[in-house]
């Protein structure tokens, strides 16, 4: 049974209460709200992501693919399409989505449909795409630069921020493990604030995707961050864990650190270090 109308009434439901409550999850930027963030095609097959117009006035989108690759601070460096490698040029060709341009009135909800076609021969692995979703300005008059348009000498220019959300979108084929390891973990003190310096590491075929969370002796959580990942193009990267004062003050004795799936993944505990601050 095809399970994607279902979860597309869900889905859609679940953006446009989210629209008429206001919330602005981290996956919200603009007035653009999309859902998930994150998609993982296993095979072929197929998935959707759902944009909700969260502002009060019409809104109108683009939605392209692009390439992106993560760096050893879990930075992204975009990828020009003439530099891309074998397995990225594979993801692009295999990907496919529509609409490729919505326009969207105050809180409705638009899905985006994917679908995957592997080509035959593909060889086990993970293939990762980013889909983008940028807002296009709309094309309002400007405004003069004064009331008396016999004393206007120039043009006005009215700037408009462009926003725009991207999120990963991986296909995966064959029986493929990521496994992960936690290094080093310092803590840094600066004039923009506190934060600790966490070393990772990542082995397998595949990325590896989850929560660091920090807990004093007693089990309590003293920090805790989530949506780390390492992708497959990196061994291993530094992930930047902010502190509040809080936080600093309970950074007292052995702080165990550990590195989880997300609850809705499972949970299940990937790597654990033990660092004194």
């Amino acid at each position: 049974m095809n399970q994607l109308p279902v979860l597309r009434r869900i889905a859609l439901c679940a953006a446009a209460l989210l629209s008429a409550a206001g919330a602005l999850p981290a996956n919200a930027q603009g007035d653009l709200l999309v859902a998930p963030t994150r998609v993982v095609i296993n095979g072929g097959g197929g998935a959707e992501v759902v944009l909700s117009n969260i502002g009060d006035k019409p809104a109108t989108y683009r939605i392209s693919l692009e390439l992106r690759r993560m760096d050893e601070t879990g930075d992204f460096d975009e990828v020009p399409e003439a530099s891309a490698n074998a397995s990225e040029r594979a993801a692009l060709d295999m990907v496919r989505y529509a609409p490729r341009r919505v326009t969207l009135l105050p809180g409705q909800p638009q899905a985006v449909r994917i679908s995957v076609r592997p080509p035959e021969g593909l060889p086990d692995g993970e293939y990762r795409v980013h889909m983008n979703f940028r807002a296009v300005p709309s094309a309002d008059p400007v405004e003069a630069a004064t009331a008396d348009p016999a004393q206007a000498t120039g043009v006005s220019i009215k700037l408009v921020p462009v926003y725009g959300i991207t999120i990963p979108v991986f296909v995966r084929k064959g029986r493929l493990e990521g496994q992960a390891t936690l290094g080093a973990a310092q803590l840094v003190r600066s004039e923009t604030g506190a934060f600790i310096d966490l070393d990772m590491g990542r082995s397998g075929t595949r990325s590896v995707y989850g929560e660091i969370t920090g807990k004093d002796a007693r089990g309590q959580v003293v920090f805790s961050i989530r949506g780390v990942a390492i992708y497959s193009e990196v061994n291993r990267r530094k992930a930047r864990i902010p502190l509040n004062a809080g936080q600093l003050a309970l950074l007292k004795g052995p702080i165990r650190i550990e590195y989880r799936e997300l609850p809705e993944n499972g949970g299940a505990l990937l790597a654990q270090t033990t660092a004194n601050f």
